[in-house]
């Protein structure tokens, strides 16, 4: 799996309205081959930053599937013009994962 993290800072005047669009991009990038999920995080400290993460099968599924579709280019409309400054995209590989068992 390949984990794309992305730091969004938002125009401050426009954060719950960006909040609002972006459940609603949400279906153009859940339709690619390859995705996994994704969910967007708001930072505490920082009142406009926000933290998007999305698990991908391969890294080609975002760079090329997603980034060369006509799902891509609605989510851009929808959301692209919330970001100042534009974003930076990077993408991770898991090295390692230790997750707590719970006990029932």
């Amino acid at each position: 799996m390949i984990l794309e993290a992305v730091f969004l800072f938002i125009k401050p005047e426009l954060a719950s309205q960006f909040e609002a669009d972006f459940a609603n991009a949400s279906q153009f990038i859940s339709s690619i081959d390859g995705y996994l999920g994704h969910r967007l995080e708001k930072c505490i400290e920082v009142e406009n930053k926000y933290l998007l993460l999305v698990g991908w099968n391969t890294l080609e599924d975002h760079t090329e599937g997603f980034r060369n579709s006509a799902a891509y280019l609605e989510w851009k409309k929808m959301l692209h013009h919330y970001y100042e400054p534009f974003p930076n995209v990077e993408h991770f590989e898991t090295v390692f994962e230790n997750k707590k068992q719970i006990v029932k």
